[in-house]
């Protein structure tokens, strides 16, 4: 093999490595770019799962409010109702011990 066969043989084998070495970067890329649209897709889905878990508690929290407030009113309520009941029994036991003693009002 004379010198000018000998470089044109290490030459193309250079331009071959290269051309390899150019096309894996690019295959690389390729996956990076699938694995970062991958990523992206978990991110996305996992912020739509805790949007979800906070607007779902958000409402189990209000009607839990509510329910509170609602049975802390009919207690109330309860509570004056036998409050005035035991006013209205007093004041009648009362009225009744003056009618028998003959103190009426």
């Amino acid at each position: 093999m004379n010198r000018k066969t000998l470089c044109s043989i290490v030459f193309s084998c250079a331009a071959l490595v290269a051309f390899g070495a150019a096309a894996q970067s690019q295959q690389g890329g390729g996956i990076k770019q699938d694995a970062k649209a991958v990523g992206h897709g978990v991110a996305n889905g996992a912020r739509d799962v805790g949007h979800a878990t906070r607007d779902v508690t958000k409402k189990i929290g209000h009607g839990a409010k509510e329910a509170g407030t609602g049975i802390g009113h009919g207690a109330k309520k309860a509570g004056v109702a036998v409050g005035h009941g035991a006013k209205e029994g007093w004041d009648a036991t009362k009225h009744a011990v003056k009618h028998v003693f003959g103190k009426d009002d």
